[in-house]
């Protein structure tokens, strides 16, 4: 009697490689290390500042795709940007490792108090209430005259990690924020493929069918808002320190009102996207307040109207869509 080969798919799989998207973040952080220092000082800062606003986006990616949309992202961008110019301000540490590891801590931390009211709610009342704290630390800030009131302060940093910046400074600076974009956006990939990064989507589609699955809904979404405040923090602290000044602004509704502009611009599809997305957005605003200063503000809402009319998925959608084709 012939007993009939298992088939194919029954087999067991290969073992996995580097993915795709891992491969373009490696080829993203070596071009971008080796193009920086050759680039003009105003471009190597806008695209500093816009792969700060990526990481903080990239946040706001993981709670988009829990079925979240956050309109008090600036609170833990401006707690970030605040907690490292403190360290300097008040204690005269100018180091920038230490002061991105404080603005990380304090936004994670002031997440896992806030998460366990805000776990609760879902749709407009979770983006109003971020809102609500969002603006509450704007009004404290604007009153505290010791962290100078509505003009903020300053700060500076010497060294990284104890390593002197000198005259290597800018270069150093942008470095750092290369390698900090780049191991949060593998971190965010790994975090998305695992079982605990799946559940988002699941929560998004059927949160009932997720609990009768034994998964905790309030816990996974609990966790995720910490990750989103922590990255927030970490691109609080790095604009912070490249631009050498806080203020309150940076906790008001229009800069949670922008990163939103930049999520729906960019979309969902990718970890990149967030990247691509603060790129764009930086740049149209920076070149549209340049050469239209008047109405820079219609040009950046008439861009935003293209991209919901023409790509509702957001620009990654180019791509997936030639993928598909």
């Amino acid at each position: 009697m012939q007993v009939n080969k298992p088939s194919q798919s029954l087999k067991r799989p290969p073992a996995p490689g580097v993915d795709r998207t891992t491969l373009m973040l490696v080829g993203a952080l070596v071009i971008l290390l080796a193009v920086g220092p050759i680039l003009p000082r105003w471009a190597m800062f806008m695209l500093n500042v816009s792969l700060s606003w990526g990481t903080v986006v990239l946040g706001m990616l993981l709670l988009m795709r829990t079925g979240l949309v956050s309109f008090g992202t600036g609170l833990y961008y401006c707690l970030g940007a605040y907690a490292a110019g403190a360290l300097h301000h008040f204690y005269g540490i100018a180091d920038v490792a230490v002061m991105l590891a404080a603005s990380v801590a304090v936004a994670a931390a002031v997440a896992v108090v806030l998460g366990f009211l805000l776990a609760k709610y879902r749709d407009i009342f979770f983006a109003m209430l971020s809102l609500a704290f969002s603006m509450i630390l704007y009004g404290l800030l604007v009153k505290t005259s010791a962290l100078g009131s509505t003009d903020g302060f300053g700060l500076s940093v010497k060294t990284i990690a104890g390593f002197p910046l000198g005259e290597w400074e800018r270069n150093l600076m942008f470095s750092t924020t290369v390698v900090v974009a780049f191991c949060a956006a593998l971190g965010m990939h790994r975090y998305l493929s695992s079982h605990q990064g799946r559940l988002a989507s699941a929560i998004r589609d059927n949160e009932l069918r997720v609990e009768y699955m034994g998964a905790s809904v309030r816990r996974v979404i609990h966790v995720n808002y910490v990750i989103s405040a922590a990255l927030a923090g970490a691109g609080g602290g790095l604009v912070g320190i490249a631009i050498g000044h806080v203020d309150p602004e940076m906790a008001f509704w229009t800069t949670s009102g922008e990163f939103v502009f930049i999520a729906i611009l960019a979309g969902t599809g990718s970890v990149l996207a967030p990247f691509l997305g603060a790129i764009i957005f930086e740049t149209v605003r920076s070149f549209a307040y340049e050469y239209s200063p008047n109405t820079w503000q219609l040009i950046l809402g008439t861009t935003m109207l293209l991209v919901i009319m023409f790509l509702p998925g957001g620009l990654w959608s180019i791509f997936t869509r030639r993928k598909a084709a």
